[in-house]
């Protein structure tokens, strides 16, 4: 076994890595890139390197500066984890030029794979069920276009060199499909640094599903059973479970098979994923990813196994521990992937700093993975994943259950998060039922994400209370007496006003002190509060005779709640606040994430109809549009492609048509 090794990637996969190296009594060695030097990732190794600027591919993709770590720090093998590097042969050559393990496939496996055309066209050969599709070289659009008439309509386009969902665009009419392949080229060249595109029949009703396999260096290959991954947001999973539900042990058996015949094909070796869509009793081969999947823990959960040791000890030439009539499992697991993102704006990245975050309590069945720690700030640099709830029963509609309530009981304030959605898709009948199909979340979007619910009156009371506790400024009231907690005021009668925004809305409410609590005017009528802070994060409140504890967490104007009424983010309303503060207002249209402007179709003076694209953002790894709300004239574009932006910049000056 290897006495040191180095994780060639960051957040929780890197801290998944260490924990099993650490096990092993393997010395771990990170890097971390500028906007990491405080990192979870970088605290928890034996050692921990610098390898460049935030930009990934000025560290993380960076072959050069990765090897000379390696050699730097003497580590005599390195995992890449995934994502990055993790598929890269080029990595894994200039790994071995370094006399250097890759803890992965061989280069020539991972080429095989990595070219998602290439990949469909051997499987095809060695009789793998391939989905109707155009996989070939001619990647003129003309040609591409005529491909997808052929195919029929709807069809997805996705890069041929990428995965993980991005560059993916499912086109329903020939009309969209110029503007979709434009876009999936921009994303997958600036994700995988390759616009190569294939286009595929999209089968609406189709089931994720994909197999685990292993392979050693001594001829032995097989799988770890199967995992559903079909409930999906913008191509990319957010709920996965082993084994996947309802499928026929034969046509298990069958998927399991070929997931072997097709490792076999390409000579592979390490841990690997053959993934599939499955309709009816039909299975189909989508790709094969040469790494460790994020979803991985559930297989491990139902198998009792560590792929991370397995993987090590593959790499280090040892031989398969299990055969394949060996390999059993018990239960059930599902996983939740924990994301900075705002579901209620479609899912757009967030960024900024931990300012709350505490796990629930670790029973026995249930497993957390994660990349940061209260405090950590998130950038907007990289993928927005921060960690992963696995939780494992013997019955399935149990473990469904017990995740949906650990997801109620985490709390996180700083930065917008995927919670709520969550444990919204858990608790849906159809996916509580199971199984559901890559459609389920686009089909119930409405409901699953519904637009920000309004804070009720006991919510906006909490907030009047950390607003109180904290001796707000935005109290229109003198200095002193009446910032107390307390409520003193040496001749009685003392009253203050706060304003509150929640969302576009703008809620007054005037506070009447009392010795022993507040009377609060609320949009709904009077109600009588007092509580008390119990710790930095907390507060007990009794509100008109019904006590409630809540999380409380204020940074500047911002107020974070979480309690059993749900969770929500307000503000204190300062009506001198710049304007910027106040949201998008009309005639303008601004930046709802930090990012990178790719490119600014709008011309100033031009007029466009609504849903004109005017500004396309690239950050964590997503593109997005900005698109006109309205008929009108753009009159001003205040950043050209290349510009880095921040959340809330103006980025067209804009004037809708009366």
């Amino acid at each position: 076994m290897f006495r040191s090794l180095l994780i060639a990637n960051r957040g929780e996969i890197a801290c998944r890595v260490i924990g099993t190296a650490r096990r092993l009594g393997i010395a771990t060695i990170a890097i971390y890139s500028e906007a990491d030097a405080n990192s979870r990732h970088v605290r928890i190794a034996d050692r921990a390197l610098p390898i460049g600027p935030a930009p990934a591919a000025e560290s993380y993709l960076a072959i050069d500066k990765i090897t000379a770590a390696a050699r730097t720090s003497g580590a005599e093998a390195i995992h890449p984890g995934y994502g990055f590097l993790a598929e890269n042969a080029d990595f894994a050559e200039a790994c071995a030029g370094a006399g250097i393990v890759f803890v992965g496939p061989p280069p020539g496996a991972i080429r095989a794979m990595g070219d998602k055309a290439a990949a469909k066209r051997r499987m095809e050969a060695a009789g793998i069920p391939l989905i109707p599709g155009y996989h070939g070289a001619d990647q003129e659009p003309a040609r591409l276009a005529r491909e997808a008439a052929r195919i029929g309509f709807p069809v997805l386009i996705k890069p041929s060199a990428g995965g993980g969902g991005k560059g993916m665009r499912t086109v329903a009419a020939a009309a969209d499909f110029a503007d979709a392949m434009e876009a999936a080229r921009r994303e997958a060249r600036a994700a995988f640094g390759d616009a190569t595109l294939l286009v595929e029949k999209h089968l609406s009703r189709a089931r994720h599903v994909e197999v685990q396999v292993f392979a050693d260096t001594h001829g032995n290959c097989i799988h770890l059973l199967t995992r559903d991954c079909s409930a999906q947001r913008r191509h990319q999973k957010v709920i996965e479970e082993a084994p996947a539900p309802g499928l026929s042990p034969g046509l298990a058996r069958a998927m399991g098979e070929a997931a072997v015949a097709a490792a076999r094909e390409v000579g592979y070796v390490g841990a690997g994923t053959v993934e599939f869509l499955v309709e009816g009793d039909a299975f189909y081969f989508m790709e094969m990813n040469t790494r460790l999947q994020v979803e991985h823990p559930v297989t491990e959960a139902i198998t009792g196994l560590d792929l991370v040791e397995w993987q090590l000890r593959v790499a280090a030439g040892e031989r398969l521990p299990l055969r394949q009539n060996e390999v059993r499992a018990e239960g059930h697991a599902v996983e939740a992937r924990i994301y900075a993102e705002d579901a209620e704006r479609g899912f757009l990245p967030a960024a900024g700093r931990l300012l709350r975050l505490a796990w629930p309590a670790v029973p026995l069945n249930l497993r957390i993975d994660s990349g940061v720690e209260e405090g950590d700030r998130v950038s907007s640099h990289y993928d927005p994943l921060l960690a992963k709830l696995i939780v494992w029963d013997r019955d399935r509609a149990v473990a469904v259950r017990c995740l949906a309530e650990a997801l109620d009981t985490c709390e996180m304030a700083g930065v917008a998060n995927n919670l709520a959605f969550l444990a919204r898709v858990l608790r849906h009948p159809q996916f509580a039922a199971g199984p559901v199909d890559t459609g389920f979340v686009a089909r119930h979007i409405g409901e699953l994400a519904p637009e920000a619910a309004l804070a009720d009156d006991a919510t906006l009371a909490l907030a009047v209370l950390a607003a109180i506790f904290e001796r707000a400024p935005a109290i229109d009231a003198p200095a002193s007496p009446w910032s107390i907690p307390d409520g003193w005021q040496a001749n009685g009668g003392a009253h203050a006003n706060i304003r509150l925004r929640d969302g576009a809305r703008s809620v007054p409410i005037a506070i009447h002190f009392a010795r022993d609590g507040y009377r609060l005017g609320l949009p709904g009528g009077e109600s009588f509060v007092r509580g008390r802070r119990v710790d930095s994060a907390h507060i007990e409140a009794e509100i008109d005779g019904s006590s409630l504890t809540a999380m409380a967490v204020r940074e500047a104007d911002a107020i974070w709640l979480h309690s059993p009424r749900g969770a929500f983010r307000l503000r204190l309303d300062d009506p001198l606040a710049s304007e910027a503060m106040q949201g998008d207002g009309p005639g303008r249209l601004t930046a709802p994430m930090p990012g990178v402007v790719i490119a600014a179709p709008a011309v100033e003076g031009a007029r466009v109809e609504r849903g004109a694209p005017l500004v396309i953002l690239e950050a964590m790894k997503m593109e997005h549009v900005i698109r006109a709300p309205s008929p009108g004239k753009v009159t001003r574009v205040c950043f050209r492609a290349g510009d880095r932006v921040r959340e809330g910049d103006r980025l067209v000056l804009f004037e809708a048509e009366a």
